[in-house]
């Protein structure tokens, strides 16, 4: 038997330490544009770490939080939002007639969260360093100690949280290599991987109460006859991806958000690292606060809000994933239609009912809808500088949709799947704001 050399290629991605400059060094005791050099810095290691769309949720929604439970203290009327939450322990509050200066102390608590939840913190760190060097140039030394104090004790009570959430526990369990039942799902080419995350919905929400509290349609009944539901769904998904235009190319390929797609060339494979559908819409929260001009506090509600409605959609989403176990497009056309057909996009490995993107989509649609307004035009520039391509939108929703239907365009998912995971993503969305967006 001969052996052959699989060479792993992975696209190197730079990660500095950059920052804006300040006029003087008091600017950046006001400066709202650390927040976003902070998401920032957080979503090129998660890129570069390679986190998959669950562990991002998580991630994002951990620093999130810790980042507005320091902020809220800069201006009366902003409310815990961790006490409205499950499993967290209560939130430090600042000493009385002492003074502090909350976006240090958020920027404390950001990273302290961030630097336990990812691998590459000594990247972290090097930005850290010059922002925190910063700071402490414009303040005086009892101010910058208590502020960095503060924001280390949010930080750290976030994560007691993240000790007892059951992530950890899903971390030793066994491989879910699928099924071979009839219209169950299998690992899927070109590597044939083991499903992604198969336990999740044992991860602790945040919001909602449980993992089954607010549930999506079920998927069509398996069925092969050319006139089932099923199949229908199917047929739409051969008949649309074998005469794919070069606008739904694009808008396939803008929204794939694929965190490794493995490329490959004879006994060759080549890795691809992207932002993941939850970074690409915390990108969105960034551009739409920026166009919007709001205040430091308001960026870290949304951030917070935004990322909250995300981590909950999946968790629930991967409940119905591995509960119902649907078959991706991929085998079923191979095995009943076309055995040389292949998806524009790279299907993911895990089951296909719901759609993720759709429900992450549509739940971050509808927290920025609310935060931004209706009707709210934007260029969307996430997906630049990965892929080169920029798009444009009347609003959260249409932006949300045309994600949506990237999934059908791009050979992954059915129509059906893709129609669940926008009712339930709305769903959370709504319910996540009302329970925490009031200030």
């Amino acid at each position: 038997m001969k052996a052959f050399l699989i060479s792993i290629i992975v696209v190197p991605l730079f990660i500095g330490c950059t920052h804006p400059a300040h006029e003087t060094n008091a600017d950046i005791l006001t400066d709202k544009n650390v927040l976003y050099n902070n998401e920032k810095q957080l979503t090129k290691v998660i890129i570069y770490d390679v986190f998959s769309p669950p562990v991002t949720s998580r991630i994002y929604a951990y620093t999130s939080l810790a980042s507005y439970e320091a902020m809220r203290f800069i201006k009366p009327g902003y409310v815990s939002m961790t006490e409205k939450l499950h499993g967290f322990p209560a939130m430090p509050v600042p000493e009385k007639d002492k003074s502090y200066n909350y976006l240090l102390a958020a920027t404390r608590a950001f990273f302290t969260v961030a630097e336990k939840v990812t691998f590459s913190k000594d990247t972290l760190l090097d930005y850290e360093t010059k922002v925190f060097n910063d700071f402490q140039l414009a303040l005086d030394k009892d101010t910058y100690d208590r502020s960095v104090a503060f924001g280390d004790s949010i930080g750290n009570k976030i994560l007691e949280r993240t000790k007892v959430d059951r992530y950890k526990e899903t971390r030793g369990m066994s491989k879910f290599l699928g099924s071979n039942e009839a219209g169950k799902w299998r690992p899927t080419p070109p590597d044939y991987l083991d499903a992604a995350e198969p336990y999740w919905s044992l991860v602790m929400p945040l919001a909602v109460d449980s993992a089954s509290m607010i549930t999506c349609p079920k998927p069509p009944q398996y069925d092969t006859g050319r006139n089932s539901e099923f199949f229908k769904n199917v047929n739409e998904v051969y008949s649309i991806g074998k005469a794919l235009t070069d606008s739904q190319k694009t808008v396939a390929r803008y929204w794939d958000d694929n965190p490794f797609v493995t490329e490959h060339s004879g006994h060759l494979m080549f890795g691809n690292k992207k932002v993941t559908p939850v970074g690409h819409w915390m990108g969105i929260a960034t551009l739409a606060a920026q166009m919007k001009n709001v205040d430091a506090i308001e960026i870290a509600r949304t951030y917070a809000l935004t990322s909250v409605a995300m981590y909950d959609v999946i968790i629930t989403c991967w409940k119905e994933k591995f509960r119902s176990q649907v078959i991706r497009p991929i085998t079923v056309i191979n095995e009943n239609i076309d055995r040389n057909w292949q998806p524009f996009l790279q299907t993911p490995p895990f089951p296909e009912h719901s759609s993720g993107h759709s429900g992450i989509s549509a739940a971050a649609a509808t927290i920025l809808t609310k935060c931004m307004g209706e009707s709210f035009a934007f260029k969307d520039t996430t997906e630049n500088q990965y892929i080169g391509l920029t798009r444009s939108f009347t609003s959260f929703e249409q932006a949300a949709q045309e994600a949506s239907m990237s999934r059908i365009y791009g050979g992954i998912h059915y129509r059906s799947g893709v129609n669940a995971g926008i009712i339930q993503g709305k769903s959370i969305g709504e319910y996540v704001f009302d329970k925490l967006g009031k200030k």
